[in-house]
């Protein structure tokens, strides 16, 4: 996937300020991430404290599910889209 360049300008339309933009995507991001470890570990957790019997069946379905993770858009690629879309709830504390 080729590298592609993003309107920061016409991004800050809707918060008015790039920084607090910048942040919004980051938080996030980062928000996108732990919700995809956490189901990934919940996902994995179900193979521990298996015999070693069909441990091969077993290493074949784990390597399944982390590809399947792995094909996933990186979280950063997802959070810019939400922002692009305007679906990112966000608020400011001072504000309310």
């Amino acid at each position: 996937m080729p590298i592609q360049t993003l309107d920061i300008e016409r991004l800050k339309e809707v918060t008015g300020n790039k920084y607090e933009l910048l942040v919004i995507m980051a938080k996030r991001a980062r928000q996108i991430a732990a919700q995809e470890k956490l189901e990934l570990d919940e996902k994995l957790q179900y193979f521990e404290g298996f015999e070693d019997d069909d441990e091969f069946s077993f290493n074949e379905e784990q390597e399944q599910i982390s590809k399947a993770f792995e094909k996933l858009p990186h979280a950063t690629s997802r959070s810019v889209e939400e922002m692009k879309e305007d679906s990112i709830f966000y608020r400011r504390p001072e504000a309310e």
